[in-house]
């Protein structure tokens, strides 16, 4: 009964401390639109059809319509990473009719309802349509994945209200997550394997003991007899002490001043962070920041860097200061300020159309000193706000903003810079061709207000926009060079038009598009008949910024035998950069990007071209991983677990979960999955070990997790340290408190045995309740505190971790040599009894067990590697209680025979000849073999 309400009651407060969290993050506060005004709702009451208003940068409660906002362009902006992972924002608009009305409180004057279709796994798509009926005559309008605003996802922009459609488990974000499971350590599962064993030698040593009887009698009773003195081969023990272990471990885990903010959230599990195969962490959020930096404008002759763009700013500021004031033609102008001119206008043309060819909005809100109206009109610096669907874009306007050259004021028709001097420049926006994963690049024509210049501002991924620019010899080379630095590269490039271009080039553009038949295709070839001999201006290199420590991170567990898998939801070319840019894929490897596939066929011939491939990481997306684990799941799960590394992108959350469990099914080893956002909840509670990084966005992985961190960086000391002591420990542990009850049995059965096979038993209540409490409680459970190496050598060197990869601290083999050792001291022990004390036989019992205690005592000094102080204290404890204790005991041992000089020299040699020869092995083994922690803190 003690056994099991210390396992219970440790598994009670934990579930306790996760339902107070859960209540917490349940119990957020919304503003709900009513007859009686806006009132303030639990997000836990939020109920269908309720009008919630939801303010900027806060979290969506549920699965909503959307149906108007404040924003005057009238949509909305989401961040959508927690749902989906993918770090551009969506654009989102509301329901025509409802955005129409003057204000908010008249949505509860209409009469209207949402038809939806039933709750479903898609998050990428939605069908149903919003009827008006009091309106002549009634309004309908269909509603689509633009209208909707899924849970989990957090407004960008604007003041939002939406009419809530599902909630609870018939949420989008919560349908992707699966159910939790009990995870169970797989070196519990080894302990119980022992501990059925140990039940099998019970059952035949008590055969055995009723064999040699000649089953004489009422055999079966004396079985049962047997059955009960032997029990204690049975270590009833071992799980009060493991779980005493795990919390220790925990509570050790938690004080760690290298790792502050780390929480066990559950103290189940700590073994399996020591032996971990398989890591597979998600992007966003985890190994990077999701904040996007411009790192590197390269103009062919030369590149600015980072710490170059001052010079960038001067010459900028010298166009502009130039052109107010052109001073009259000096007739000798040095060839120095000749080439400093045209450089100066090679930086400004670049900087220019960085400025002006993208899709990005300024907006101005109030910072309380200044209001909305009046920050636009004056474009206040402090009040402005880019927002864009892409963090790649904002990262290119902020930078000209830095270098002088803002984006002030954009619409539909046009567009405002602002120069250094403070002029503005007025253009307006002719056409736009918006970006799309099959053209891979955007366009813009903008005509110059004060010189009435047409220009088509064009940029791309490198792949397109190598065959639109001029003939030039560095486009190639210096984009290989920029990815393999892992950053995103984009190609920016422009053409003057005179107005008959422009105008012969809008006629054709407007008749493809009225066209009825293939239209998209005749409007792309129009535009292509202006994609030619573009003049390149420079390639910009943008970097979604790494977590701190990202590399030495990944570093250390690649050298622990870990391999790394990357698992996330964003595009392909994104993942493939964060990757080398994390050194994820070391410089020296191939990456193999696996082909878009989508029937067998394709499949087949493309796992063929992989199989080819040695030592080479691979990049493949969800679909078509989809279809390769369809049909040849064994084979491409042979393959990849292979690779040094690899990625997956455009995962889907209940894929992420699908992976972890194939890799669990098909190598058997342990995997740990990392994560923060709420599309990594499913890979984390799927995985053998749990890690949640608290976010900036919501704790929903941090707090389904088993261990929650702070940062990524903090992983490598969680699993190399704490993780590897943890199951050092607890090997230690439970082969010791076998060892502890193994011997008392045998001496038992040597006892039973002298006396012709009698169940009579050797030692009597309490001494048997004190042996295994009392008296060497103490000295092995202070194991948990023990070992092998400072955890700053187990840092340095994290080849240590790999030993433990193969099992070897509690594995059959060492088992069997401590059930050796058990059966070599109990006989020893019990023989040396009753060799050296014929004549005093009463005094059997005093002299064993004395000689007992001190043996157990003295193997675990044996065992410990590192001493520590309350280890000392515990063996001396142990010992004084022993001591203490004789006196009330006198019922079974007679103090005054102890106290004689022939008892202390029997006892101390029997106590030598069991101990002393393991500790000769013990030297002889460290001298000729020694374990590899050993070499290091010799």
């Amino acid at each position: 009964g003690f056994v099991l309400a210390v396992t219970v009651i440790r598994e009670a407060a934990e579930e306790i401390r996760c339902y107070m969290r859960d209540k917490e993050v349940n119990s957020q506060i919304y503003s709900k639109l009513t007859a009686r005004g806006t009132v303030k709702v639990k997000s836990s009451n939020i109920q269908v059809g309720d009008l919630i208003i939801v303010e900027k940068n806060q979290r969506v409660p549920a699965d909503m319509i959307f149906l108007r906002t404040s924003e005057k362009n009238g949509s909305c902006f989401l961040r959508t990473d927690q749902l989906d992972g993918e770090t551009d924002w969506k654009l989102r608009l509301p329901v025509t009719c409802t955005q129409r009305l003057p204000t908010a409180s008249d949505l509860l004057q209409i009469r209207s309802y949402v038809y939806a279709e039933e709750p479903n796994i898609d998050i990428h798509n939605f069908v149903g349509t919003f009827t008006r009926e009091d309106s002549d005559p009634p309004v309908n309008e269909s509603l689509s994945i633009e209208n909707t605003l899924w849970a989990s996802t957090v407004i960008a922009s604007g003041t939002v209200v939406g009419v809530v459609l599902y909630t609870g488990r018939e949420l989008r974000s919560v349908m992707n997550t699966s159910n939790p499971r009990s995870k169970i350590g797989l070196f519990d599962l080894e302990v119980n394997c022992l501990t059925k064993i140990l039940f099998g030698a019970l059952v035949v040593v008590s055969l055995v003991m009723v064999a040699l009887q000649h089953f004489a009698g009422r055999w079966y009773l004396q079985i049962i007899r047997f059955l009960l003195l032997f029990s204690n081969i049975i270590p009833i023990s071992l799980r009060v002490n493991l779980d005493m272990g795990k919390i220790v471990y925990s509570w050790v885990i938690r004080r760690d001043s290298k790792i502050p903010g780390t929480v066990v959230r559950s103290s189940t599990i700590p073994e399996q962070l020591g032996r971990i195969s398989y890591l597979l962490t998600d992007k966003t959020g985890t190994l990077t920041q999701n904040e996007m930096v411009f790192k590197r404008l390269h103009l062919g002759t030369v590149a600015y860097g980072l710490d170059s763009m001052d010079e960038v700013q001067s010459h900028i500021f010298s166009i502009y200061t130039q052109q107010s004031q052109d001073p009259p033609a000096v007739k000798g102008l040095t060839l120095a300020t000749k080439v400093r001119k045209t450089m100066s206008s090679r930086v400004h043309e670049a900087v220019k159309a960085i400025a002006l060819c993208h899709n990005v909005t300024p907006v101005y809100e109030s910072n309380g000193v200044t209001d909305q109206a009046e920050a636009e009109r004056h474009y206040e610096d402090s009040c402005r706000v880019y927002q864009a669907s892409s963090p790649d874009e904002v990262a290119l306007v902020q930078w000209t903003e830095s270098v002088g050259l803002t984006l002030v004021g954009r619409d539909q028709s046009s567009v405002q810079l602002r120069t250094p001097g403070g002029h503005i420049l007025n253009f307006t926006i002719l056409q736009i061709f918006p970006f799309t994963y099959e053209s891979k690049r955007m366009g813009i024509i903008v005509r110059d207000e004060s010189t009435g210049e047409i220009t088509f501002y064009m940029k791309g991924a490198d792949v397109v926009m190598a065959g639109i620019v001029q003939y030039n010899d560095w486009l190639e080379e210096e984009c290989g060079n920029m990815a393999r630095e892992g950053l995103r590269v984009l190609v920016v490039a422009k053409k003057s038009l005179t107005e008959e271009q422009y105008q012969d080039f809008e006629a054709r553009y407007v008749q493809a598009k009225l066209s009825v038949h293939d239209r998209s295709l005749k409007v792309a070839t129009v535009i292509e008949s202006l994609e030619m001999e573009m003049e390149l201006l420079c390639l910009t290199g943008v970097e979604d910024q790494l977590q701190t420590d990202v590399r030495p991170t990944l570093e250390t567990l690649r050298n622990a035998g870990i391999k790394v898998w990357m698992l996330t939801g964003d595009k392909l070319e994104t993942a493939t950069c964060t990757a080398k840019n994390a050194h994820l894929v070391t410089r020296t490897q191939d990456i193999h990007i696996f082909r878009l596939v989508t029937n067998r066929g394709e499949a087949h011939l493309e796992l063929n071209a992989f199989r080819r491939k040695h030592d080479c990481a691979l990049v493949i997306s969800g679909d078509s991983l989809e279809v390769c684990l369809k049909y040849y799941e064994y084979e491409f799960m042979e393959l990849a677990c292979q690779c040094p590394a690899v990625v997956c992108c455009r995962c889907a959350p209940t894929q992420k979960a699908q992976i972890v469990r194939l890799l669990q099914e098909r190598t058997g080893k342990l995997t740990c999955a990392v994560g923060d956002g709420g599309n990594d909840v499913s890979m984390i509670q799927e995985a053998d070990c749990g890690v949640g990084v608290e976010g900036k966005e919501g704790k929903q992985a941090s707090l389904a997790a088993d261990f929650s961190i702070t940062q990524f960086k903090h992983l490598g000391r969680l699993l190399m340290v704490h993780g590897r002591n943890s199951y050092k420990r607890s090997a230690a542990l439970s082969q010791f408190v076998i060892h502890r009850s193994l011997c008392i049995s045998t001496m038992q059965a040597v006892f039973s045995s002298v006396f012709y096979f009698a169940s009579v038993p050797l030692y009597q209540g309490f001494l048997i309740i004190g042996y295994s409490t009392i008296y060497t409680m103490f000295p092995v459970f202070s194991l948990v505190l023990d070992k092998d190496v400072k955890s700053e050598v187990a840092m340095l060197y994290p080849e240590l971790y790999k030993d433990l990869l193969k099992g070897r601290p509690l594995s059959y083999k060492t088992f069997l040599i401590w059930v050796l050792i058990s059966i070599y001291q109990g006989s020893i022990i019990m023989y040396g009894a009753l060799l050296l004390f014929e004549s005093e036989f009463v005094h059997i019992v005093a002299i064993s067990f004395t000689s007992l205690i001190l043996t157990e005592l003295l193997m675990v000094a044996l065992t410990i590697q590192t001493w520590h102080w309350l280890m000392i204290v515990a063996e001396l404890l142990s010992l004084s209680c022993y001591i203490a204790s004789l006196v009330f005991l006198h019922e079974f041992i007679d103090v005054y025979f102890i106290a004689t000089l022939s008892f202390l020299w029997k006892v101390t040699v029997i106590t030598l000849v069991s101990c002393l020869p393991l500790y000769v092995l013990k030297y002889l083994r460290r001298r000729f073999s020694p374990p590899s922690y050993s070499k290091l803190t010799s």
